[in-house]
């Protein structure tokens, strides 16, 4: 067992896992925030792209290089949804919600890639649904506007992109890491930067900076590197159990620094909806690896 490569990917988990608390300290929106971040992230792991002279070995491929535009394009707009569902509703259900997205990659691969949707597969998708009704409350489905205001739908959509994000960078396999994140975040900054107002910067503390710069460097940069340095030497199986690191930081953050206190029915979705993504991820590939 790789115990440095199961270090790297607990610690860059646990980070990310404060990005929540980071985001409502920068004082800046969503689309400018994920803007600074696709800059300092491109310099950063750029940087090291250069540094390792990965640039150089690169097998560049047309069908891929359009593969990873487009995955690009989900992946800001996933960040970007991601914060402005940060804005309107806590860390804790926010993230909830965004992690559904391996129960959509199941419906999206079923969808458009043909892929066979399994009864384990329904069972956590109707687990998981039941869950995200009880996170953002039975009584906000009956009034449109109020469910609008939420934030559940800019935390659905985040779950939905990054699920597409998945899917498109499934097949992308001669790139390598530092070369396809690369790409994405430059994507972002041409992507982003018409809808950008630099005035919003001005008048910025030092510690909104410095929360803008962790998000972009700490988050995105470091996080990044340990998190692709790590997958390569761990079963996919130990990657996706290591993931849950993310939400449970952030949940607890959000609790024990942001005063958050979620009602009973909110525990239960929570629970529901990270009982059905593991048992999607978890419990079938354990099944098959017992049969084989």
């Amino acid at each position: 067992m790789n115990i440095s490569a199961i270090l790297k990917l607990t610690v860059s988990m646990a980070l990310f896992g404060s990005i929540g608390f980071f985001t409502v300290h920068t004082g800046i929106p969503a689309i400018e925030l994920v803007f600074v971040r696709c800059i300092c992230a491109t310099f950063f792991l750029g940087g090291l792209w250069l540094l390792v002279g990965g640039h150089k070995t690169e097998d560049w491929e047309k069908r891929e290089i359009f593969q990873t535009l487009i995955c690009g394009v989900f992946l800001v707009l996933n960040w970007v949804f991601l914060f402005k569902a940060f804005e309107e509703m806590s860390i804790s259900i926010a993230i909830s919600i965004y992690n559904l997205a391996p129960i959509f990659v199941l419906i999206l691969g079923a969808l458009l890639l043909k892929e066979k949707l399994t009864i384990q597969g329904l069972v956590a998708t109707v687990t998981c649904f039941i869950g995200s009704m009880f996170i953002i409350g039975l009584n906000n489905f009956m009034s449109f506007s109020t469910f609008m205001q939420s934030g559940f739908v800019w935390a659905f959509l985040s779950a939905i992109c990054y699920a597409l994000t998945m899917l498109t960078s499934k097949t992308i396999t001669k790139l390598s890491s530092y070369a396809l994140t690369y790409i994405q975040t430059t994507v972002g900054i041409v992507m982003l930067l018409p809808f950008i107002d630099f005035s919003l910067f001005e008048g910025l503390t030092t510690t909104n900076w410095l929360y803008i710069l962790g998000t972009g460097f700490i988050h995105t940069g470091f996080v990044y590197y340990l998190f692709f340095d790590s997958i390569r030497s761990l079963s996919t199986i130990l990657v996706s159990v290591l993931v849950f690191v993310d939400p449970v930081v952030a949940i607890l953050l959000d609790i024990l620094l942001l005063d958050f206190m979620p009602s009973f029915m909110q525990i239960m979705g929570i629970l529901l909806i990270f009982g059905g993504i593991f048992y999607t991820i978890y419990i079938p590939k354990n099944k098959r690896l017992s049969q084989t």
